[in-house]
C-alpha cells in the first residue's frame, strides 16, 4: 500500500509541475496584456474627455461615464486577479507560497475569481454579443467605432471569457473558497452596479445602455431580474464545469492529501446539512459517496 501511495504521488507531482509553468506562462502574457489594455483605454478616454467638438449625445455619454460601465469594472476586477495571481505564482516559484502571505493571496485570488470575475465575465459576454447580434445600437453604437479599435472591443467583451475558460482549465476550483463571501460579492456586486445605472438614469436623463430606452418600466424590471439570476446561475455553474476539467486529479490529490494531512478537499468543508452525524454511519456507504457537494 505504502509503495502505491508513493507511486499516485510522483505522478501527481510531475502533472502538477507541468501545470504549474502553464498557469505561470498563461499568467504572465495575460497579465502584460490586460494592464496595456487598461492603460490604452484610459488613454482613449483621456483623448475623448479633452475634446470639446463632440455634439452627439451617445458619445456625450461615454465622455463622462466611462469608468461607470459594467464592462470597465469587470477588466479592472479580472487585471487584478491577474496580477495577484502571478505574485503568487512567484511566490510558488520561490517556494514562499505557503506563507501567510502566499496563503491570504491565494484566498483573494480565489474569492476575487469565483465571486467577481466568472458570473460578471460570463453575463457580459453573453449579454453584449446577444444584444450586438440583435442590433448594435442598443449596447455599442456604430458611433463608438470612431472612438473604440476592433481589438479593444475584443479585448473587453471577447478575451475576457477566454481568460475564464483558460483560468477554469488549468486551475482546479472543485468547491467555493469561501461560499458566502463568494455570493455576497456575486450579489453585491450586482446590486451596487444597479444603483449606479438606475442613480445615472434619475439625474442625467440618460441611460448607459441603449437597450434601457427602448424598455417600458415593467420590461426594465423583468430584464433587471434576468441580470441578476444570470450572474448568480454563472456563479453556481462554474464549480461542475471545473469539476468537468479536473476530477480524476482531485482525486489522486485528494488520497494524497489526505495520507500527509488528513485534509481532504484542499481543506474545503462543506457546510451541514442538518443532519446528526450518527445517522451518517448507518447510511450505505454508496449513499454516503454520492451526497459530496
Amino acid at each position: 500500500m505504502t509503495e502505491v501511495r508513493i507511486t499516485v504521488s510522483e505522478e501527481f507531482e510531475k502533472g502538477r509541475s507541468i501545470r504549474f509553468y502553464l498557469r505561470f506562462l498563461f499568467h504572465i502574457v495575460a497579465c502584460g496584456l490586460f494592464n496595456f489594455v487598461s492603460l490604452y483605454g484610459g488613454y482613449l478616454w483621456f483623448l475623448l474627455v479633452k475634446r470639446e467638438d463632440v455634439t452627439d449625445e451617445r458619445i456625450i455619454t461615454a465622455k463622462w461615464f466611462t469608468p461607470l460601465y459594467l464592462t470597465n469594472w469587470n477588466f479592472l476586477f479580472q487585471t487584478t486577479f491577474l496580477t495577484i495571481s502571478l505574485v503568487y505564482d512567484f511566490m510558488e516559484w520561490l517556494d514562499r507560497h505557503e506563507s501567510s502571505l502566499g496563503r491570504k493571496l491565494k484566498y483573494f485570488r480565489d474569492v476575487m475569481f469565483s465571486g467577481l470575475v466568472v458570473p460578471l465575465t460570463l453575463f457580459i459576454t453573453t449579454m453584449f454579443w446577444t444584444l450586438y447580434w440583435i442590433d448594435r445600437e442598443l449596447v455599442f453604437p456604430q458611433v463608438y467605432d470612431q472612438l473604440v479599435p476592433w481589438w479593444f472591443n475584443h479585448c473587453v467583451h471577447t478575451n475576457i471569457a477566454i481568460v475564464v475558460l483558460i483560468e477554469t482549465v488549468l486551475v482546479a476550483r472543485r468547491h467555493p473558497t469561501n461560499y458566502r463571501m463568494e455570493l455576497w460579492l456575486t450579489g453585491g456586486a450586482g446590486v451596487l452596479y444597479a444603483v449606479v445605472y438606475y442613480s445615472i438614469y434619475f439625474f442625467s436623463h440618460r441611460w448607459l445602455y441603449g437597450v434601457f430606452g427602448i424598455m417600458t418600466w415593467w420590461q426594465v424590471c423583468l430584464y433587471q431580474i434576468l441580470i441578476w439570476s444570470s450572474t448568480f446561475f454563472f456563479y453556481f455553474i462554474q464549480y461542475p464545469v471545473n469539476r468537468l476539467f479536473h476530477r480524476e486529479e482531485s482525486t489522486v490529490q485528494k488520497d494524497v492529501q489526505e495520507t500527509k494531512t488528513g485534509i481532504p478537499n484542499d481543506g474545503y468543508v462543506e457546510e451541514s446539512r442538518g443532519i446528526p452525524d450518527s445517522w451518517m454511519k448507518h447510511r450505505p456507504m454508496r449513499q454516503v459517496e454520492n451526497s459530496s457537494f
